[in-house]
């Protein structure tokens, strides 16, 4: 059952006033913010997931929305901004509180409540009404975004398995159109992986390097094969694919702009943000 808000409750009065806000200080920006935004739209944008007049009393919608615009804006845990808002009384007043109050508002718990209540339809609704606030100025024609750190979901590389990659995706692309190919060599890339496992042994190095040419070897021999039997109009449309493969598999470890990855392409290795550095990070490669 949703609860009347702070502002609708008679406040009794102090010795410093009758109003929390009139003891702090109006220009500090929480409480400019506060009175930036429209509480009432998300008031009446999340009374809809709440029964009127059955059940019992929920915490107020202001206090709720007020805790999760704190923890972004201050990058806190659910446990440490029901902690923050006993202790600050500017958190008090920018969730809507008149009186200082020395109990926390709710549990963690309830914050994790709400957002499963609201969905993701509700965090967007929250979005765009900091959006709002900007007015005009939030229309910007592009957005510079800095994402030289950012990692993405590639495996630890080898030119072993980039080889096994395109031969299992030559091998796919032959069974999807039907075409008979005159080997899979299947057997044998699987005995030719576990000779690459040893590449940096001493003994057993020669035979890795020897596996990994041999896997090489495969692969240009089933393109050429896909090549000479796929239909015209297939083939058009793999050209894109069979360039990367080509360029993927003639790479050498001191060229520039090298292939780490047939999914991604467009990644390139660093180490700590440094192009200098030893490769340890895949990042996009930059496009100017």
């Amino acid at each position: 059952m949703l609860s009347k808000s702070d502002s609708d409750a008679p406040v009794q009065n102090q010795i410093f006033g009758n109003d929390l806000l009139f003891q702090l200080d109006p220009k500090d920006p929480l409480i400019v913010l506060a009175e930036a935004i429209e509480w009432s739209l998300f008031e009446s944008e999340f009374s809809i997931y709440y029964s009127p007049d059955t059940g019992r009393s929920v915490i107020l919608i202001r206090r709720l929305v007020g805790l999760l615009i704190l923890k972004s804006l201050e990058s806190f845990s659910d446990e440490a901004v029901v902690l923050a808002y006993k202790r600050n009384p500017y958190y008090q007043v920018f969730c809507g509180a008149r009186e200082f109050e020395r109990k926390p508002p709710c549990s963690s718990a309830e914050l994790v409540h709400f957002r499963q209540r609201i969905g993701e339809a509700g965090v967007q609704k929250l979005f765009a009404g900091s959006v709002h606030l900007h007015g005009h100025h939030a229309e910007a024609s592009e957005v510079h975004v800095d994402s030289t750190v950012q990692e993405t979901n590639i495996t630890y590389l080898t030119d072993s398995k980039l080889a096994i990659k395109i031969i299992n995706r030559l091998n796919k692309l032959g069974k999807r159109c039907g075409t008979q190919q005159r080997r899979t060599y299947v057997k044998e890339v699987k005995e030719l992986r576990l000779a690459c496992r040893h590449f940096r042994h001493v003994k057993r190095r020669r035979k890795a390097v020897g596996a990994l040419k041999r896997l090489r070897t495969i692969a240009h021999a089933l393109m050429r094969d896909l090549q000479r039997k796929l239909p015209s109009v297939i083939l058009r449309g793999c050209e894109a694919d069979f360039e990367l493969y080509e360029r993927t598999l003639n790479q050498q470890p001191k060229d520039k702009n090298k292939i780490y990855s047939l999914h991604e392409p467009q990644v390139y290795c660093i180490a700590k943000g440094k192009d200098h550095k030893r490769p340890m990070n895949m990042v996009p490669r930059p496009l100017w």
